[in-house]
């Protein structure tokens, strides 16, 4: 038997894998007054809970095995990472490649009309390839589309953003049910999600990746409701935990062997949203966690970018020359259209201060192409001021049209020959500046973070700013993995993925 901790509101009622006492993110007015002692109540209602022990029949899971598939961003990858610890706790093990599961779970990504498509795909073949499995789906698409995954012959289970936290509890109830042991896929699957504005629970997450690094969950959900983007209404709005409680995470992870930790989220600079704490305090309190050698954020929306922030990572112990920041467009008309909360101006004002702080930081930045409203002489505003900047990287990627956006009443729309013409465009720009910004390294010395690598393979890693270096096979050592080595760095490797390294 396990002891699973059930916390219970008069609001809502959720129970949680994970022990420990409750979080309180608001603080009870200490007037006497009738307004405090009213607003005092309603905190009370909202936001206090009774922690209760229920027990878990731990030998449903003992000795079944479960194959995961995670679609989508960082953070989907480290919830992921977070069912599978818990599986794991519970006596489920992974599967083998060459070995059916008895657990399916897809975690999955809604991000545009492709992203939809991969998923149903991905459940269609993981039912296939592992008949009688118990097949979990989650994630954003799930979020979004509850009874149409669930209609997916095969599929058990769906859970929402607001019910994936308790995975094991609805695993239980399922399995103990009189009918659970009737033919797999006799009935629709069950689902479980509510609406946006109910989302209120936060799943803590600190795994560790298939590599070298953690991926440290800071904050979800979003409140800012851009007109193309659907992951308001998948994740719900922003929330986060205390600092204290993820400085513990971070020790953590330190105390197993963790010596680089990404800060992951969906809007990570709106962090103490729902604690009245800075993401300027977390980052001071993480840099004081000894252990841990490497930070690196996973992005930052620019206006949550403050020079504060920019001077401390100039000067960190632990926090990373490497920035990823969304732009969407270069144009104004553009970002207008979008709602963004930001115009060039203030972007580029971002970029040059990281740069004159940190000469050789890594940035790299999202652009979205062919959006409702991208005349051809926006993208070419969008494309001249990208060409101006100092910035390292660009992630692009074409506008998908996403049912009940605000963007679909935007008139202007871009067809998709011309989307392509305009990716290629940009791709080759970001080609050029990665090049030109590896090249410039050619010939220092940087400390590198290697990773595993089968034996008689070449070894890889990132330098501080993010640069790729490979290790040649005479070189490579298994005593190097998870170590920071220093190393000159040499020429492109034959792939121009890389600089090739030499060991000092």
């Amino acid at each position: 038997m396990c002891a699973c901790t059930v916390h219970f509101s008069p609001f809502s009622c959720h129970r949680s894998i994970l022990s420990g006492k409750p979080e309180q993110p608001f603080p009870v007015p200490s007037s006497s007054s009738s307004d405090a002692q009213t607003a005092a109540f309603l905190w009370f209602c909202l936001h206090f809970t009774v922690t209760l022990q229920i027990m878990i029949d731990t030998a449903a899971f003992q000795g079944k095995t479960a194959r995961f598939y995670t679609l989508g961003c960082k953070l989907n990858f480290s919830e992921t990472s977070t069912f599978a610890r818990t599986l794991y706790n519970m006596g489920v093990r992974e599967a083998k490649k060459s070995e059916k599961a008895d657990i399916c779970l897809i975690n999955t990504c809604s991000v545009t009309e492709v992203a939809d498509h991969k998923c149903r795909q991905v459940i269609h073949r993981m039912v296939r390839q592992n008949p009688g499995a118990f097949v979990i789906v989650t994630g954003c698409y799930a979020q979004l589309e509850s009874a149409a995954v669930a209609g997916i012959e095969g599929v058990d289970l769906v859970l929402g953003s607001n019910e994936k936290a308790d995975l094991i509890q609805y695993l239980s109830d399922a399995w103990n049910r009189p009918e659970a042991g009737k033919e797999h896929g006799a009935s629709p699957a069950e689902y479980h999600s509510v609406r946006t504005k109910d989302i209120r629970s936060f799943q803590p997450s600190c795994s560790r990746g298939n590599r070298t690094r953690y991926f440290l969950k800071v904050q979800d959900g979003c409140s800012y409701f851009c007109t193309y983007c659907t992951i308001p209404y998948a994740r719900g709005f922003s929330r986060n935990p205390t600092i204290a409680s993820l400085v513990s995470q971070a020790e953590e992870a330190a105390h197993e062997g963790g010596r680089e930790i990404v800060l992951t989220g969906v809007n990570i600079g709106d962090f103490g949203e729902t604690t009245g704490e800075r993401f300027l305090d977390l980052v001071k309190a993480l840099d004081r966690v000894e252990g841990i050698r490497r930070y690196r954020i996973s992005s930052l929306e620019p206006d949550l970018i403050d020079d504060e922030l920019i001077a401390y990572c100039a000067q960190s112990r632990a926090f990373m020359p490497h920035f990823h920041i969304p732009l969407q467009s270069g144009s104004d008309e553009v970002l207008k259209l979008m709602h963004r909360r930001y115009d060039t101006a203030l972007f580029a004002h971002k970029i040059r201060l990281i740069k004159e702080m940190m000469p050789d930081a890594f940035i790299g930045v999202d652009v979205m192409v062919g959006s409702r409203g991208e005349r051809p002489e926006y993208f070419e505003d969008c494309y001249s001021f990208l060409e101006s900047l100092p910035v390292t990287q660009l992630h692009v990627f074409p506008y998908s049209e996403r049912p009940g956006t605000s963007a679909l009443s935007i008139p202007y729309v871009v067809d998709d020959r011309e989307k392509k013409r305009r990716s290629h465009r940009l791709l080759k720009l970001s080609d050029e500046k990665t090049h030109a910004f590896y090249a410039a390294h050619i010939g220092q010395e940087a400390d590198v973070l290697f990773e595993k690598a089968p034996r008689g393979k070449a070894m890889h890693g990132f330098t501080d700013n993010y640069i790729r270096v490979e290790l040649s096979p005479a070189q490579a050592d298994e005593a190097y993995d998870n170590q920071i080595v220093r190393v000159r760095l040499g020429g492109f490797s034959f792939d121009q993925s890389s600089l090739k390294a030499e060991l000092l």
